[in-house]
């Protein structure tokens, strides 16, 4: 049997509702921003609309990239690098854990409402279900991290140093360039799933220009947009 298709009972056309998908999630762009540069393409949508596809469709793309990415990411060489940074929910301090690997791929995020050695053990385990052990876990001096990986039998694996995290502490930033622009969340349940999503739509478009020629580059990004317009068509 084929899978129903998730964009059954919906008038609006596929290809549109990736697009609003794509540009709410992928840039720093709030939900009336998206709304009205659908509205120059000729696409009258509200931005309550947007909000609900996001909601629906947003896991589902992120799950299906995801699992296309993660059958040839498992390698017990790699260098992941731990990090966490806090997020400020009513008032309140949570944390978000991020897991990246040797070319700032990220592997895992995860939100916790403590960053002591029982989160920081939740979240070590959850990304080695999924990916395998690394060869060295790169981290601060949070002795959280210490503590969580003895436990597991990884502590011989664990690195510090001054600079050598700055590859975690950079793939924040795309995070907190869209935190601003959505004023921050409100629960930590849609922290979570918004940390998730957002992780693996810049996984799928991050293209490392530097690291390329102009040619390659351009072919890189076509073939990963391509890619995007067919998520969940099958």
């Amino acid at each position: 049997m084929t899978k129903p298709s998730p964009f059954k009972y919906f008038k609006t056309s596929p290809e549109v509702i990736r697009l609003a998908v794509m540009l709410y999630v992928r840039f720093p762009l709030s939900l009336r921003n998206v709304e009205d540069l659908l509205h120059e393409r000729g696409i009258d949508v509200s931005h309550e609309t947007v909000r609900f596809w996001w909601n629906r469709f947003g896991p589902l793309f992120a799950n299906e990239i995801r699992k296309r990415r993660i059958a040839g990411m498992r390698s017990s060489r790699w260098r992941w690098h731990l990090d966490e940074v806090f997020v400020k929910i009513s008032g309140e301090r949570y944390y978000l854990w991020r897991a990246v690997d040797h070319e700032g791929e990220v592997l895992e995020s995860y939100v916790t409402k403590t960053r002591d050695k029982k989160a920081a053990l939740k979240f070590i385990r959850k990304a080695m279900r999924k990916h395998g052990q690394p060869e060295v876990i790169v981290t601060d001096k949070l002795r959280s991290y210490g503590a969580a990986l003895r436990e597991i039998g990884a502590g011989s694996r664990q690195e510090t140093g001054r600079w050598l995290n700055n590859r975690a502490e950079n793939s924040h930033l795309p995070f907190r360039r869209r935190e601003r622009a959505m004023l921050r969340f409100r629960q930590m349940r849609s922290l979570q799933k918004f940390a998730a999503v957002h992780a693996s739509v810049s996984n799928h478009f991050n293209q490392q220009r530097s690291l390329y020629s102009r040619q390659n580059f351009k072919l890189n990004r076509a073939a990963a947009l391509a890619e995007w317009r067919l998520l969940c068509s099958a």
